[in-house]
């Protein structure tokens, strides 16, 4: 199995060819959300108007496409992060629930796109990636606020919150086209991080 690191930037193209990629990665997300990451290549090609040389000229393999739609997603889903931390809602407990939820959702979508990279032999380490630690410095950043407003556990550290959000994105894929049983997944397990959960008993972090 091999490791994929984040896709480096492309090398300075044409005009056109700049167009030409930004179409192709634009389709491509469209059809694997519409149709499932198994979409054949030549179906993105269709959409984006392009021949399917010239997917292949960008993207030499049906891999390498799904890790730059992967990675396109990630980097959009921290920049709008980066955004609210900038924004300092006046709110900081709505704010911190809205990001928390919208990473969920991200998640839900991404997972797809991770399985199918798994199964062709390729794990992407997203969080060793500069993304990665772009996002969770931006979880920190509003996770204090949220403390400082009273919204969330004062015991909650950024680093536990991985795995809350990996196994909420899982419930709602579980609740599948259900949007009120997932809505309700959600707030469900995202009230256990409020500090009327009243939780006891559990390991304080050292």
């Amino acid at each position: 199995m091999t490791s994929a690191a984040e896709p480096e930037a492309p090398k300075p193209l044409r005009a056109d060819a700049r167009r030409n990629r930004a179409r192709v990665l634009e389709a491509a997300e469209s059809v694997f959300a519409a149709k499932g990451t198994g979409a054949p290549t030549e179906e993105v090609a269709r959409a984006a108007g392009v021949g399917i040389g010239t997917v292949f000229r960008h993207f030499p393999t049906k891999e390498a496409l799904l890790e730059a739609v992967l990675f396109n997603r990630l980097r959009r889903f921290v920049e709008e992060a980066e955004a609210t931390v900038e924004a300092d809602s006046a709110d900081p407990g709505a704010a911190f629930f809205a990001f928390l939820t919208s990473w969920v959702e991200m998640s839900s979508a991404k997972n797809a796109y991770f399985e199918a990279l798994t199964a062709a032999g390729i794990t992407v380490p997203v969080s060793k990636s500069e993304i990665g630690a772009r996002l969770m410095k931006a979880l920190a950043v509003l996770l204090a606020r949220a403390k400082a407003a009273g919204a969330v556990r004062e015991d909650l550290a950024a680093g536990e919150l991985i795995p809350v959000i990996i196994g909420v994105a899982r419930a709602a894929e579980y609740a599948g086209p259900d949007a009120q049983l997932r809505d309700r997944a959600v707030a469900i397990l995202f009230d256990g991080l409020r500090p009327s959960a009243g939780l006891t008993g559990l390991p304080q972090p050292s």
